[in-house]
């Protein structure tokens, strides 16, 4: 019978440098084909990429909220919608959210629930305090001016539903939002 160790050697340790540069070039081909091949603009604005059409989302809304549901009409191309989301697991707390960046990169969103008014309005406001007794009237209707250390928010309550436009825009984009609100359909 023969020597056996220095293929056994060969095997397990001898070939380690060569096969760590070979496999480094293997991911460096395959990393070049993918940004070759995949298409990317480091111009481009992350908000568009971040667009959605919540179209879908506010018919359920307003099939199935027990509440008129708020959605902007109107509102201009400088308003990009950017999420939505229904809820309604808990019929004593259904939630509806929309939220828009504006060209300036400001948020600004439209929250809606018909359970616990303070704790709604806390959650989606983190943490807000009513603003004294400032209001601001905007599409016809009287809202009070609420104030966190991150947003700003336009709070309206009623026997159905507690709404909510908050953001880190201007008082003035903030307001656009809430004046350019349609409720429609509830149950």
């Amino acid at each position: 019978m023969g020597d056996d160790r220095g293929v056994a050697a060969d095997k397990r340790g001898n070939k380690t440098v060569r096969d760590l540069v070979l496999s480094l070039v293997v991911l460096g081909v395959v990393v070049a084909v993918i940004y070759v091949f995949i298409p990317h603009d480091s111009k481009a604005s992350p908000v568009a990429s971040l667009k959605v059409d919540y179209t879908a989302s506010l018919q359920q809304a307003r099939r199935y909220a027990p509440y008129p549901v708020a959605a902007p009409e109107g509102l201009g191309k400088e308003w990009t919608a950017t999420s939505d989301t229904f809820d309604a697991t808990d019929p004593h707390q259904v939630v509806w959210h929309l939220g828009f960046v504006n060209t300036a990169n400001q948020y600004v969103g439209v929250e809606q629930s018909n359970g616990d008014s303070a704790a709604f309005i806390a959650d989606v406001t983190l943490n807000a305090h009513r603003d004294g007794d400032r209001t601001v009237s905007a599409g016809g209707v009287v809202w009070e001016r609420w104030k966190s250390a991150r947003y700003t928010a336009l709070v309206r309550k009623d026997a159905k539903a507690t709404t909510v436009v908050l953001g880190t825009g201007t008082d003035a984009q903030i307001t656009q939002l809430a004046a350019a609100l349609k409720e429609r359909g509830g149950q």
